[in-house]
Order: structure tokens, then C-alpha cells, then sequence
């Protein structure tokens, strides 16, 4: 029974941790208003899979990690970058596609990938959800079965969630063909997140 509520447990605070816009649902959702969902599921599926490294990793340096405020503000800079680069790669590639962005933009799965490992702010999330739950008693990671279980339970609630926003997107891509900006929408996003991101790193 303790296996079945570490597994849910981790899967729903994975999906709900997952709502929030950020670098890798715009994407999805990008990619959904495109109508290439295929595209989108490889892009979700390689997510899923960095997210069960990075989730280990928030859990196995809890304490350490939260005692030095620097590492997350590094992360918080590195989260930053990566969200300004890609807002403003979006754009221009939706305006003129270049050839290496259109092969990039095509790849789901190794595009999914590179961005998931660009995006080291699951690790500080892991480490302070973990925390939580533990403090409220609603996991015990004691042995390496459950241990995994909860990391496993992370990783299908980020497909899960990805895999919602991307068949959403797709309904709602009808409505790109008569309004061209709504293209615009996840890059604009995403150069607002970097920014908020970066004001905070600075601030």
C-alpha cells in the first residue's frame, strides 16, 4: 500500500508542479498548436526521462543543497538564460525559420532532451516538495523501492501533464490558422518568464 501512495504522491505533485508556464509545457504547447503531436509525445517522453535523474538527485542532496543558497540561485540564473535564448529563438523562428531551427524544431525527442537537461530548476523543486511531503508524512522514501517509486511516480505525472497540453494545443490549433499571433504566444512567454526569472536572480 505505502508503494501505491509514494507512486501517486509523486505523480501528483508532478502534474500540479508541472501547470505552471514555463521552458518545456511552452514547447509542448508550441509544438501542439503546430498540430505535430507525434512530435510533441517524443518531446514528452524524453522530459519524462531526465525528470527521473533530476528528481533523484533533488532527494538525495535535500539537505545539502537547501543549506547553500548560492546552488539554487545558480540554478535560478541558468533557468533564466535558457528561458530569454529560447523566447527569443521562438520568435524569430516563427517570423523566418532557418534550416538548423527547423531540424531542431522537428526533432521531438532530442529537442525534449537537451532542453529538459537546460532546465536544472526540477532539481531545486524536487528538493523542496520532498521536503514537504516527508515533514507532512505523506511519503516514506526509507527503502531504495520506494525511493524509486516516488522518482517513477514524478516522471509519469510530467508525461501526463505534457502529454494533456499537447492534445489541448492541438484542439485549439484551429483557431492559429485565423489568428497567425497566437503563434507568437509561447515565445512571448517564455521571454517574460526569463525576465521575471532574471529580475529575481538579480534582485
Amino acid at each position: 500500500m505505502i508503494y501505491i501512495q509514494v507512486f501517486v504522491v509523486g505523480l501528483v505533485f508532478s502534474f500540479l508542479g508541472s501547470v505552471p508556464p514555463g521552458t518545456l509545457n511552452m514547447c509542448v504547447l508550441q509544438l501542439g498548436l503546430e498540430r505535430k503531436t507525434w512530435t510533441a509525445m517524443r518531446f514528452a517522453f524524453a522530459v519524462s526521462i531526465v525528470e527521473y535523474p533530476y528528481t533523484w538527485i533533488g532527494v538525495q542532496f535535500e539537505y545539502w543543497i537547501t543549506s547553500s543558497p548560492q546552488i539554487i540561485k545558480s540554478f535560478q540564473l541558468i533557468t533564466a538564460v535558457v528561458m530569454l535564448v529560447l523566447g527569443a529563438l521562438n520568435l524569430i523562428s516563427t517570423r523566418k525559420p532557418g534550416k538548423v531551427v527547423q531540424k531542431f524544431n522537428q526533432s521531438g525527442f532530442r529537442r525534449g532532451l537537451i532542453l529538459s537537461i537546460l532546465n536544472p530548476m526540477a532539481i531545486p523543486f524536487w528538493i523542496v516538495v520532498t521536503a514537504y511531503l516527508k515533514a507532512q508524512g505523506w511519503i516514506d522514501l526509507s527503502t531504495t523501492g520506494q525511493l524509486h517509486t516516488y522518482i517513477l511516480g514524478t516522471s509519469i505525472g510530467a508525461l501526463l501533464l505534457l502529454t494533456i497540453f499537447a492534445f489541448l494545443a492541438r484542439r485549439l490549433s484551429i483557431y492559429t490558422d485565423q489568428h497567425k499571433w497566437i503563434n507568437y504566444v509561447p515565445g512571448v512567454t517564455l521571454l517574460v518568464l526569463g525576465i521575471y526569472a532574471m529580475a529575481k536572480y538579480l534582485f
